[in-house]
């Protein structure tokens, strides 16, 4: 990955099992992948392999807006880690950590966009993230 790099964590409580198959499942990612309550993910597909496309509509409610986050799987090892590659080239790694029985750390990696600020993408990053351990955690 490039110098641009940007890392967001968070550390969930439930079985390392039960968050990858939460994190990977479109029929669950279109419930928790947002980073506000305006928006949402009407739309995920996800091939989970070397190679595999993954491709998750992300939107506003009120139908402002749109766009697609996608891309392929460079590696993909068992609950362990995902790399890919997004569409425009950006390249992000996630890392799954097995802290006890019912604890996993999730670590992203991920390179910036030129469009935004890295803070501004950080902080919608790792709201995405909050929504995802929000969402197993009471799931």
């Amino acid at each position: 990955m490039k110098d641009n790099k940007i890392h967001i964590s968070n550390t969930i409580e439930a079985p390392l099992e039960k968050v990858w198959l939460l994190y990977n499942s479109p029929e669950h990612i279109v419930l928790w992948n947002q980073a506000s309550p305006d928006w949402h993910c009407p739309f995920s597909e996800n091939d989970l392999k070397k190679g595999g496309r993954f491709k998750h509509t992300m939107a506003a409610k009120d139908g402002t807006f749109s766009f697609d986050f996608s891309g392929t799987y460079d590696t993909v090892i068992l609950h362990k880690k995902i790399a890919y590659s997004l569409d425009d080239g950006r390249k992000a790694v996630v890392e799954f950590v097995a802290e006890t029985l019912n604890r996993t750390l999730m670590k992203i990696a991920f390179e910036a966009e030129k469009q935004n600020p890295e803070t501004m993408q950080q902080q919608g990053w790792q709201a995405i993230l909050d929504s995802f351990k929000s969402y197993t955690e009471n799931h």
